[in-house]
């Protein structure tokens, strides 16, 4: 398939990166000749150097051939032009376009986005996708990564392992004997930044571990109590920043989370002052993040959860160490700098936030094909976790899974059966019209595309 993608920063590279691994005919356009030849040099790709909304650039990178254009330049109106012109001149089929400013989002302007006005099929908010994962963070703190699959039904949960783990050192395959009536099956394993399937049970965690699992939603306390983590709840929250992203989660807060007090410490004066107008159940200060005054008057030694959103890395990763050391008992960072992501825990921060790898996540969910309904990309990149249908003709129906010869690199993680969510076991059965929640190691696509029978590259 061809596919134009409008910018080559961190989300335009990134997104780059998966869809020319699945060898799509991928082009590049950015008004930086430096940024181009960037991700011409690491991805087999070709780029185009120009404004991404003139019509001359657009017709050079290919959108007259293309079936996808992909809008995500720093710019939201280049973003929209693009759009614009793929639709009106090139006739291209689907347009998904990155917009952040909050007032194009307003429901009320909702029509903008028709296809006699702004021809978008999909509009990828980061600031309103970062606010949600952030959210989950607050909602299972014991967590590093959390993604509501199935409708709600289904979680997909990264945890770290601890020296207080009780499962430590037991071979996987005996988590079934000792927890029958729990429905959670452990997905990968990440070992000093290296990915570890288990394939025949015999695997063992060890204090350190990160593990992605998946179960059944009713049961993640319990899951959860399996790793020794049991924290509640947050019900005291700090945010530092109040920006689009500190705003957005503060109001998602007071939306959704009862009972929970709700802070954030913003520098800006003038920002601080309209925050505190604006928001109804937040408190807001006035001061620096990395101020132990105003983390002190913030009530940070007693806080359940930090969590720093600045648009500075430095000043969130510090400031969530700083708020660790005083006492709060789980800090988030958004760190956007893939660099610094694996250095973040090891310093002690319990959870990364990374905008531009969940904005690629936001946008492979509308890209794949077929009967896929979710993705989501795991930490370091090493994976991704895919939500599909199985279809009458995939190679997993109507077999168990031991049987059914899962390759190396990929591995099921549950099923969803009606309103039952089944654990993944060697026994297990899919049916036509399951929910598979499936695991694929970088680079291991093509796999899952023959098991499942269905291409992933495009609706």
């Amino acid at each position: 398939m061809k596919i134009v993608i409008c910018g080559a920063g961190l989300v335009g590279a990134g997104i780059a990166t998966y869809l020319a691994e699945e060898h799509n005919d991928v082009t590049v356009v950015d008004a930086s000749a430096e940024k181009i030849q960037r991700v011409t040099d690491q991805v087999d790709v070709h780029g185009v150097v120009g404004t991404a909304s003139y019509p001359d650039i657009l017709s050079e990178a290919g959108a007259r051939d293309a079936d996808l254009l992909i809008a995500v330049t720093e710019s939201d109106e280049i973003n929209m032009v693009a759009c614009q012109v793929a639709h009106t001149i090139f006739n291209t089929p689907v347009k998904i376009a990155r917009i952040r400013h909050q007032p194009y989002l307003d429901p009320i302007y909702g029509d903008l986005y028709s296809p006699d006005q702004l021809p978008i099929d999909h509009i990828i908010s980061p600031e309103a996708e970062v606010s949600a994962a952030v959210g989950n963070q607050i909602r299972v703190p014991g967590a590093f990564d959390v993604k509501d699959m199935c409708g709600g039904r289904m979680n997909l949960v990264g945890v770290q392992c601890t020296e207080e783990s009780p499962i430590l050192d037991t071979p996987i395959r005996h988590l079934t004997n000792l927890f029958p009536d729990l429905s959670m099956t452990i997905l990968a394993i990440i070992r000093d930044g290296k990915l570890i399937l288990p394939r025949d049970g015999a695997e063992m965690m060890a204090a350190g571990d990160r593990v992605y699992f998946v179960c059944d939603a009713s049961h993640l306390s319990r899951a959860m109590a399996t790793f020794a983590h049991e924290e509640p709840e947050a019900r005291s929250v700090i945010i530092a920043g109040g920006g689009a992203i500190g705003q957005m989660l503060a109001a998602r807060i007071e939306a959704n989370f009862q009972n929970t007090k709700v802070q954030i410490i913003e520098k800006d004066p003038a920002r601080a002052r309209a925050l505190a107008e604006n928001m109804h159940g937040t408190s807001v200060l006035n001061g620096d993040a990395l101020d132990s005054g105003i983390m002190s008057e913030a009530g940070v030694h007693s806080t359940e959860t930090f969590v720093s959103v600045t648009d500075d890395d430095e000043v969130n990763i510090l400031s969530a160490l700083l708020a660790k050391r005083n006492g709060a008992t789980h800090a988030v960072a958004l760190v956007n700098t893939p660099g610094f992501i694996p250095l973040v825990s090891a310093l002690g921060v319990d959870a990364v936030i990374n905008p531009s790898q969940i904005t690629v996540s936001s946008i492979l969910e509308h890209v794949r094909r077929g009967k896929i309904r979710d993705v989501h990309p795991v930490v370091e990149d090493l994976g991704e976790v895919i939500e599909a249908e199985a279809l009458p003709s995939s190679l997993l129906v109507g077999k168990s899974l031991r049987e059914a010869k899962i390759p190396k690199g990929v591995a099921i993680g549950g099923i969803m059966r009606g309103d039952e969510v089944i654990p993944a076991r060697g026994d297990t059965v899919i049916e036509a019209g399951d929910t598979v929640a499936i695991f694929a190691a970088r680079g291991r696509i093509p796999l899952v595309e023959k098991l499942l029978s269905v291409r992933l590259d495009f609706f």
